[in-house]
């Protein structure tokens, strides 16, 4: 038995609905910026002066950045709280962001790498923190609302993505632009934090997690089995975001609007599955849904890489509804248990990340000799193993 909520917070008055509404707000804002960013990548290339292959180096460092801040992240929410530690890095996200454009600007290469890793940090670190924030809250309200959290910071991917074209539109510069961003995160973020509570994430009745606990639960079966699913399902939604307009363009033979526009339909239909998913795991639980889910990205996944153009777009759609609960649902798995939960979000978010880091190059040089269509295989492979792991993401048998 965990200890109540409001003897773990500093205000004990502390509304629960306020603290949901700031969670929301903080994943939101977290989407927002890094949209804004990964929008504006043909301006930062055209303000460096570099090729793709430097661009890509660019994501690369951004990507280790972020896999280093969610190894290190357990340790530092188990001790300070994930209030604590998100008053650090959400500021750092927002400055190191401002510092990557000022330096992309001017045009120095180095600079804008060395920046981009420590935005890449502060944005591992605020994943996992706002992750077990979530999964706290979760726990406070008695309900399912993590894949709404996910929703949250899909719709902030799409304002990013919007505002970047809009900024790009009407030829204003990354700095200023970045800038107003990253202003907003500053903001909105001091006042949602004002509303999460104080939590330490190991503050139990149990004893403090040790050091050795927490590399333990690199060897515990049930977390890597989790950590697998959160991978497949993560390499489902990143293969798309990464892809899936240019395999639409070069494999279908599609315009580049419609490409794009193809990408929006993925990402709707992500986020409808979202917002939709909280009722549905509710009423069917998280191993059903996971499977359904999975059925769903390899039915769509195969009616866009074998099928005619015409079947990619319901294609598409399934797609993805079926990569919308993977990696919320992992994110509450691994936080069942409340002393632990820190160590074992850092494991799940990490392994899940590794998809982030490899999955894009893996999937581009297969691309080069068999088409992305083809290529995309790797990522039907990675659904199915993550529906068959499923079952490890099973909820706690609750006490009488």
């Amino acid at each position: 038995m965990s200890v109540d909520f409001r003897e773990r917070t500093a205000a004990p008055g502390a509304s629960v609905t306020a603290w949901r509404n700031a969670v929301f707000a903080i994943f939101a804002l977290s989407g927002l910026t890094f949209a804004s960013y990964l929008g504006r990548l043909p301006q930062v290339r055209d303000d460096l002066g570099v090729s793709t292959l430097q661009v890509s180096l660019l994501t690369f460092g951004l990507a280790v950045g972020s896999v280093v801040g969610l190894v290190g992240s357990g340790a530092l929410a188990a001790r300070f709280g994930s209030r604590r530690v998100m008053a650090v890095t959400l500021p750092l996200l927002g400055v190191s962001m401002i510092a990557a454009a000022a330096s992309a600007q001017a045009g120095v290469y180095a600079a804008t790498l060395g920046v981009l890793v420590i935005v890449g940090l502060a944005h591992g670190i605020t994943d996992v923190c706002m992750n077990l924030s979530g999964a706290e809250n979760e726990r406070a309200l008695g309900k399912t609302v993590m894949p709404a959290f996910h929703a949250a910071f899909s719709m902030g991917t799409v304002i990013g993505a919007l505002t970047a074209a809009a900024a790009q539109a009407a030829q204003i510069p990354l700095l200023p632009h970045l800038i107003g961003v990253n202003a907003v995160l500053l903001i909105a973020g001091w006042f949602a934090l004002r509303h999460v509570p104080y939590v330490a994430h190991d503050a139990d009745e149990h004893a403090p997690v040790s050091r050795r606990e927490r590399l333990a639960v690199w060897r515990e079966p049930r977390t890597l089995l989790i950590g697998l699913m959160v991978l497949g399902m993560a390499l489902t939604e990143g293969s798309a975001n990464d892809w899936l307009a240019l395999a639409m363009v070069d494999d279908h033979g599609t315009s580049k609007t419609v490409g794009t526009v193809t990408f929006a339909v993925f990402v709707t239909f992500m986020t409808i599955g979202r917002l939709a998913g909280t009722r549905v795991l509710d009423r069917h639980g998280r191993v059903a849904t996971l499977r359904a889910c999975g059925l769903l990205a390899l039915a769509g996944l195969a009616m866009v890489i074998f099928g005619p153009t015409w079947l990619a777009f319901p294609g598409v759609a399934l797609w993805g509804l079926g990569a919308s609960l993977g990696f919320p649902v992992g994110m509450s798995a691994a936080a069942d248990d409340p002393r632990m939960a820190a160590a074992r979000v850092s494991v799940v978010s990490t392994i899940g990340y590794l998809s982030f880091l490899a999955g894009p190059p893996v999937i581009g040089a297969l691309g080069e000799y068999i088409t992305l269509l083809y290529a995309l295989i790797v990522v039907l492979v990675a659904v199915a193993v993550a529906v068959v792991v499923a079952p490890a993401a099973r909820e706690p048998a609750r006490s009488a």
